[in-house]
């Protein structure tokens, strides 16, 4: 039976709502990112991540939908699926209208990002499953968030779900590996679960068949993705 995103419950329900609706005050902006990326608080305690559509900058391989779309996309898939790797991400209006706005994560600035992404972390390796399932164009060390606990947490999905194969990573460690039972039992889950009508709303009907194929695929073949010989298998920079 699909999960609506309104099942969904990763946070606590008075963040959830003030990431939703609250008004946005703009802090900073993210300068290496390659959109418009700004900071921004809602309260003294918290701030989110805001990517505007209008700040978006077009690109030739992703013609349908909207990089915005794209992150809340991942963040149910995670979701759903029980990765939980993606912050909290809703779509919605800001102060240079509609975008995607993510619960920020208060990562640790001490982690050496590149050793502990090329390191067997099981929730590195968690990751990397999503991100086959993603068809993540675009994982960079950078883009790995560790708290102070350790938790891990990935950002920057917008050039996710393409309906052509595109995966590009950093985290190929476990390429070839055979799936573990309690992954291939997460991918059925995953994939008894989504809710199409909701994923319409945010990618295009071949992107939806495509993403089920992947996952289809993935419990087939019951291994990791190996890197592709037909287009570049690490992004660069990689971070």
């Amino acid at each position: 039976m699909a999960i609506s995103v309104h099942e969904l419950m990763v946070i606590d329900a008075n963040t959830k709502a003030l990431v939703d609706s609250a008004e946005l005050t703009v802090v900073g902006r993210l300068v290496d990112a390659s959109n418009a990326t700004l900071l921004c608080s809602i309260s003294d305690e918290l701030q989110v991540i805001y990517k505007p559509i209008a700040g978006e900058r077009p690109l030739w391989d992703f013609p349908d939908g909207d990089l915005a779309s794209r992150e809340v996309a991942a963040y149910y898939i995670s979701a759903v699926g029980d990765f939980n790797l993606v912050p909290y991400t809703v779509l919605r209006d800001g102060p240079f209208g509609k975008g995607s706005v993510q619960h920020w994560i208060d990562s640790d600035e001490s982690i050496d990002l590149a050793a502990f992404g090329q390191s067997d972390d099981e929730q590195l390796r968690s990751l990397a499953l999503l991100d086959a399932v993603l068809n993540n164009t675009d994982r960079k060390f950078g883009h790995l968030l560790v708290t102070d606990a350790g938790r891990l947490f990935g950002c920057d999905h917008g050039v996710t779900l393409h309906a052509d194969p595109k995966l590009r990573t950093v985290l190929w460690q476990w390429s070839g590996d055979h799936l573990t039972q309690a992954e291939l039992d997460q991918l059925e889950k995953l994939r008894t679960n989504l809710d199409e009508v909701y994923l319409s709303e945010l990618i295009s009907a071949p992107e939806i068949e495509a993403l089920h194929s992947r996952i289809s695929s993935l419990i087939y073949d019951a291994r990791m993705p190996l890197p592709s010989d037909e287009w570049p298998a690490v992004p660069w920079p990689p971070f």
